[in-house]
């Protein structure tokens, strides 16, 4: 019969993968990475954080398993260790969403009013996308966009926004989308559209979730 200690060692090192994720930096860069792969600066730029610290999150990330990393020149790249790794930080976001009473009200103090930004399920989407009667834009940086986006995306990263809106037809309506339900860059987008007198609402999901239950996507080729 297996010793009580082994037990006990065998739980603790199960639940080190939790407690990896017990810290919201190093959430915020499992998230990130659940876009693409990305350097250790651009990682630091994202979560405004000091590339020695978040050299110190990845390290501990690395060491148990949720992470990978490359090196190409005398830059090292960053990248979920599975997809197993997105969708479990997908799980703990969902059950936080749905049992930590103010996880509602920090999302609303992040995301702003959220009244006049209507969604659209990605079930819906696919189905519009097929009949070739929505215009969608990747609202993310344009690198997260190159590394993959849901197929028939057009790349419009919030910054440049204002001024593709006035090249979008006015009779269409436009979809927008990012990294996840709580990504601010398609909430804002929207407020934006609709300001400039378009029909736009946002997907309800990010194009992790997207990827994951097997819609298309493409990738960028590289030259």
């Amino acid at each position: 019969m297996a010793s009580g200690a082994a037990k006990v060692a065998l739980f603790d090192s199960l639940a080190s993968v939790a407690q990896a994720l017990g810290s919201g930096r190093r959430a915020e860069i499992v998230d990130l990475l659940a876009q693409g792969e990305r350097s250790v600066e651009e990682i630091a730029t994202e979560i405004s954080q000091s590339v020695a610290n978040t050299s110190q999150h990845l390290r501990l990330l690395a060491r148990k398993g949720l992470v990978r990393s490359r090196r190409d020149g005398t830059r090292v790249f960053y990248g979920l260790a599975s997809e197993r790794v997105g969708e479990l930080w997908a799980v703990v976001r969902d059950v936080a969403v749905r049992h930590v009473a103010e996880v509602s009200g920090l999302a609303d103090a992040y995301l702003g009013e959220r009244a006049g930004v209507e969604q659209v399920s990605a079930e819906e989407l696919e189905e519009r996308l097929a009949r070739g009667d929505v215009v969608l834009l990747d609202v993310r940086p344009e690198l997260e966009y190159r590394a993959g986006h849901i197929a028939g995306a057009r790349s419009a990263p919030l910054p440049r926004l204002a001024s593709v809106a006035s090249t979008l037809p006015r009779r269409r309506e436009i979809v927008a989308y990012c990294r996840g339900p709580y990504c601010v860059y398609a909430d804002d987008a929207v407020r934006l559209l609709r300001d400039q007198g378009l029909k736009a609402r946002r997907l309800d999901v990010g194009f992790p979730e997207w990827r994951r239950a097997g819609r298309p996507v493409e990738v960028e080729a590289t030259s």
